[in-house]
């Protein structure tokens, strides 16, 4: 008959390592620049509010600019927009049109709000943003107006442009507009913009008794003057690290009819004061107790481990110290006790492993005699 005994081979083996990491990959980050840029919008329509066909007040206009943007959202821009406008009026079925000189340098404050609301994104096709400003427009070459006045006054004997003026005359003007922008690259984009443009009453040299209104529109494109952006790249996260004890069994067959002695196994837990090494006198008794074991069962050997608590210090000083509290027992026990260093085993596992609830408890080694 064979009985089967369950031999623990190992009551704090080695502990194997298991990561929980992920298939985290590094993450790329853009970083806005802030940075200068030129504006260029050759092609454009100006539209003045007027009483006669929508078409007759329609004439060529052009912008450039200049333009920091400080920020993903917000920049500055100093513009110069220019060109003609037009104004007209119809008495009796009789039709009137003039039109003068103008040059409107503007101080404009644009937000893009693409980046407001999406976040900063330098692949981004498309922006979509406003500005606000104002500025000073300088109309000159008002003789068409004069000209215009003497033959209503000819004709029909009136006075509709009361307030006509010649040379150059310099009036503020307030703006507000929309801006799309195409991206072409990274330091060229083609951009369309909108905006309504409002002064006073004496522009188009007639007395309507409200401001006079004239609204652009331009295309053109942006040319941005140096580095918009820089990337950066953010490491994935260290995967979290468990350790975990593994206990290996280990099935031994032996004969029913030999009945051996059992020798139990003696353990003695060794405590030190945090951060130190030193085998106090109140734990002296704990080795004493070990070696007379050794020396009452000749066959007998012991395996020392150490331990570091996990609430202090960090791995490297951990792993030193757990070692350390090994190598004190040890040397206890050779030099203390003559006990001779082939019956000697000893382990360290610093504060991976903690085998005890209580984080003071760590700071220890376990010795283990069979």
């Amino acid at each position: 008959m064979k009985m089967k005994k369950t031999i623990l081979s190992c009551l704090l083996a080695l502990g194997f390592l298991s990561a929980s990491a992920q298939d985290q990959q590094p993450k790329t980050e853009y970083v806005f620049n802030p940075h200068w840029y030129v504006q260029i919008q050759p092609v454009g329509l100006q539209h003045t509010l007027g009483e006669v066909d929508f078409g007759d007040l329609n004439s060529y206009n052009v912008q450039a600019a200049i333009g920091r943007q400080f920020s993903p959202v917000f920049g500055l821009r100093l513009a110069v927009n220019g060109w003609q406008s037009k104004a007209g009026s119809e008495i009796n079925g009789d039709k009137y049109l003039w039109d003068w000189k103008y040059v409107a340098p503007s101080l404009d404050l644009t937000i893009n709000l693409s980046n407001a609301f999406c976040g900063f994104n330098p692949n981004r096709v498309f922006n979509f943003g406003l500005f606000l400003g104002g500025g000073a427009n300088i109309g000159f070459s008002n003789d068409n107006a004069a000209d215009a006045k003497a033959a209503m006054g000819a004709k029909h004997g009136v006075n509709t442009l009361e307030y006509l003026w010649d040379g150059s005359k310099v009036r503020p003007f307030a703006q507000g507009g929309i801006t799309a922008d195409f991206k072409l690259s990274d330091a060229v984009s083609f951009g369309i913009e909108l905006s309504a443009n409002t002064l006073s009453d004496k522009y188009n040299s007639k007395n309507a008794d409200n401001w006079d209104w004239y609204f652009n529109a331009l295309a053109g494109v942006k040319i941005n003057l140096g580095p918009t952006y820089t990337t950066r790249v953010i490491p994935a996260p260290e995967p979290e690290i468990r350790y975990v004890e593994k206990v290996v069994e280990k099935v031994v067959e032996v004969p029913a009819p030999v009945a051996a002695p059992v020798i139990e196994p003696i353990r003695r837990d060794v405590f030190f004061k945090i951060n130190s090494f030193k085998i106090q006198d109140s734990e002296a008794s704990k080795v004493k107790d070990i070696a007379d074991y050794l020396n009452k069962y000749p066959n007998a050997k012991v395996v020392v481990t150490g331990y570091a608590d996990a609430g202090t210090g960090n791995d490297r000083i951990n792993d030193r110290l757990a070692a350390q509290r090994a190598d004190a027992v040890v040397k206890a026990l050779k030099e203390q006790y003559s006990i001779a260093a082939d019956r000697i085993s000893y382990d360290s596992k610093g504060a991976r492993v903690q085998p005890f609830a209580e984080n003071d408890m760590n700071r220890v080694s376990i010795c283990i005699a069979e």
